[in-house]
């Protein structure tokens, strides 16, 4: 039944008449999320011992944001600011869920809440999906009923890479059927990303590229493992190789762009989900203290760039403080599409700055919650509040790697800071869920009072 349903809507997306991409004023917009990809790990972002090409190739292509944010320090949460264009915690997408089995009955991006693959397919494009959805397991959640034409992946957050199998916990899908993928996974995603090329590109399209590289377990195959040999450290020579792998795919994502004569008429993103977790996979964040699962520059500033050829500059890096909610507005804007302001979109159209056409910076402040963790960065100065300790005071523009505390000698700005997160915090919902280490956390908290 899933299969029948899921080629009917293949050839009905074919059979639908469509104007060339090229001549219909809208450009092809794709989003390629890294998972775990840490700040210092592209060898444009610093890294010495990979190197990432394909990846490097948008930055010199667009603009490379060097402070570049997630609205989370882990995936599921920012993944649903990513979708929605809103901080995440507002509809009370606060945590990961865990597991499938250990997920609470609540998870998942709520059905009142508008994707950008919704709002893109209502202006006319075809919308795929290809990688890691982690934002719901419930029929009603999956990708296809969120706005996705096409979907090839999987459900969860986690996932290896070798060949998988139809078990329940290794589960691989196209549509909603599951199947059997021999190939190596971050290969299949580039395979299958290149195929919606191929088969969407008379009509404009919206391809969300959400890898699971360079996500734990660390898990390669020989061709990329061969590109590190003279590397001693097993897990730093196969997390290279995975990432070597996804650059790869990128690259091919690329090439099929340029066969196509697509290149000139796609806006491009790469992003991460959050910091890297340098104590499961090595991945390294460069200048930056902390890491995933934290609310300091670690696990919050990512990778972040932006190239639409001719539209915007080439080779251009911005310092100006942006955030991965502002992918949404921005592709709706160049789809030629609007956003009513009742939508309360916290994310802000980048195309103005982009093209240095907007004076100011795009955002007043930005702000992070996570249970017990807090930040807002206003300017160049940040606040971190970190579960049991003071609230900590930074500016980033003379100390990115927040080695300096000034909260003791500069009490005024720390007030500052701390009335502007306050403001923003008494917006927000409850979360609607914990993991089960963020609930056992809070139960403790509760104890204390």
């Amino acid at each position: 039944m899933y299969r029948r349903d899921f080629l009917k809507s293949i050839s009905v997306a074919a059979a639908a008449p469509a104007l060339p991409a090229a001549t219909s004023g809208k450009p092809n917009i794709v989003l390629i999320v890294g998972d775990d990809l840490g700040y210092g790990e592209l060898s444009c972002q610093g890294a010495k011992d990979i190197s990432t090409p394909n990846i490097d190739s948008i930055a010199r292509g667009g603009v490379r944001f060097t402070n570049g944010y997630v609205s989370c320090p882990v995936c599921s949460p920012t993944r649903a600011g990513v979708m929605t264009g809103r901080y995440q915690q507002r509809f009370g997408h606060e945590f990961n869920p865990g597991p499938e089995e250990q997920a609470q009955g609540e998870f998942g991006l709520p059905l009142t809440e508008t994707t950008i693959a919704n709002r893109l397919k209502s202006l006319g494009y075809s919308t795929g999906m290809v990688g890691k959805w982690h934002l719901g397991y419930k029929p009603e959640l999956h990708p296809m009923k969120r706005g996705f034409d096409e979907f090839f992946g999987f459900l969860g957050g986690a996932h290896q890479y070798l060949e998988t199998s139809a078990r329940r916990t290794a589960q691989i899908m196209r549509g909603t059927e599951v199947i059997v993928e021999k190939e190596y996974l971050t290969d299949a995603f580039a395979r299958e990303a290149v195929a919606f090329i191929g088969r969407r590109k008379a009509a404009p399209f919206f391809l969300y590229l959400p890898f699971n590289a360079v996500h734990a377990p660390l898990e390669a195959v020989e061709k990329y493992l061969d590109r590190f040999a003279s590397v001693t450290d097993l897990r730093r020579r196969t997390f290279l190789a995975m990432q070597s792998a996804m650059d790869d795919a990128v690259g091919r994502v690329l090439s099929k762009l340029r066969q196509e004569k697509l290149e000139e008429n796609t806006l491009i993103f790469f992003i991460s989900d959050n910091g890297g977790p340098t104590l499961s996979t090595s991945s390294a964040n460069g200048p930056l203290r902390g890491y995933k699962g934290m609310v300091l520059e670690g696990g919050i500033r990512v990778p972040y760039m932006v190239q639409w050829k001719g539209r915007i500059p080439a080779g251009k890096i911005s310092d100006q403080p942006v955030i991965s909610l502002d992918i949404h507005p921005t592709a709706v804007a160049a789809a030629g599409g609007s956003i009513p302001a009742s939508a309360k979109l916290d994310g802000v159209n980048l195309l103005p700055h982009l093209a240095g056409k907007a004076a100011g910076q795009p955002h007043e402040a930005l702000f992070w919650r996570f249970g017990p963790q807090a930040a807002v960065r206003k300017g160049d100065w940040k606040v971190a509040m970190l579960a049991g300790a003071a609230p900590q005071l930074y500016n980033l523009a003379q100390d990115i790697g927040e080695a300096k505390d000034l909260a003791s000698a500069q009490p005024e700005k720390l007030k500052e800071l701390k009335t502007t997160y306050d403001a923003w915090n008494s917006q927000l919902a409850e979360p609607k869920w914990q993991t089960r280490r963020e609930g056992k956390k809070a139960d403790a908290r509760k104890k204390k009072r």
